[in-house]
């Protein structure tokens, strides 16, 4: 009887386990605090808005709990039929998840682009809503009070209450463990989802392609970034390599709409298309870890944004 007594009252808790989702206006700080949360990278990030295109689940372990973070596009007004499949990705999540988190940068005062989602929010009725204060290493502290009141009055004016209010700094790594402890409590009595070791069920292909247009949009001109789409051709070892001295192969396609945009993904010479690789092998090699030849090539998929078919061949 005393050994039972000893037990900590942690052990006798319900392990829980579901999916939270973060949502917000484009480059509100999602795909960073994702791979804050899981601790790794399976997220890719870039100061450009909207670069998240599939919807990407990290898994976050822990002794009570398991969270498996779903990481949609940020909901916009659409201008092509791409931007109009990405919103029906968010818009699915939501009627799917267990704990809805609101994503709001601290450095932006509220605007159109949060009302309209916190408005859409309004309409989920029973999923608990996390508000989380993103990017709060860029403020001081009195701007994210004003910030913590006006988010508040946001749920108050639209007739629902945050189940708690959140700031963070996922690059500071403040209060993203608190996050977890939040959102844990919220997520329905069950046994984890997804083997212990599993960060995200992410086909390897997707997340290569991923890696190499995240460094594919570095540092080119403003009407790029949404032109570039990755496609993995194939990812093979390479024969006849001895044993301790393993390559793998990677032959990838990276598109765009025009053939003047071509010269700008290449560069002079092309030094561009050779730092795109060697910034994305490192990543990729850490992923997978075996060292990597990749094989890029550019090519022209006319306007594909706008065209059902090409989107279907890029895996929209």
């Amino acid at each position: 009887m005393a050994r039972m007594s000893d037990r900590s009252p942690e052990s006798t808790a319900p392990h829980r386990a579901g999916f939270a989702c973060f949502v917000g206006r484009p480059n509100a700080g999602k795909s960073t605090l994702t791979n804050a949360l899981v601790g790794t990278k399976v997220a890719i990030t870039s100061n450009r808005p909207q670069t998240t295109r599939h919807t990407v689940r990290g898994i976050v372990h822990r002794p009570d709990a398991q969270l498996v973070l779903v990481d949609t596009p940020g909901l916009h007004k659409p201008r092509t039929l791409l931007g109009e499949r990405l919103n029906d990705v968010v818009r699915t999540t939501w009627a799917e998840v267990d704990v809805i988190g609101f994503c709001l940068p601290a450095d932006q005062k509220l605007g159109p682009g949060d009302k309209f989602i916190a408005k859409e929010l309004a309409g989920i009725k029973k999923t608990p809503k996390i508000a989380i204060i993103t990017k709060t290493d860029l403020v001081e502290s009195k701007q994210l009070a004003e910030q913590l009141l006006a988010v508040h009055q946001l749920g108050e004016e639209l007739g629902f209450e945050w189940a708690e209010i959140v700031p963070v700094s996922a690059v500071g790594d403040t209060q993203v463990q608190l996050l977890a402890d939040l959102i844990a409590p919220l997520l329905p009595e069950s046994p984890p989802l997804y083997p212990e070791g599993d960060l995200t069920d992410e086909p390897e292909m997707v997340m290569v392609a991923e890696l190499i247009r995240e460094a594919a949009l570095e540092g080119v001109r403003d009407e790029l970034p949404h032109s570039i789409a990755v496609v993995v051709e194939e990812m093979i070892p390479r024969e006849n390599r001895p044993a301790d001295r393993p390559l793998l192969d990677i032959h990838a396609n990276v598109y765009i709409e025009r053939p003047s945009q071509k010269g700008i993904i290449i560069g002079p010479k092309g030094a561009r298309l050779k730092e795109v690789g060697m910034k994305s092998r490192k990543h990729i090699e850490a992923l997978l870890g075996t060292p990597v030849f990749l094989d890029l090539h550019v090519k022209v998929a006319k306007d594909w944004q706008r065209d059902p078919k090409q989107l279907r061949k890029l895996g929209f």
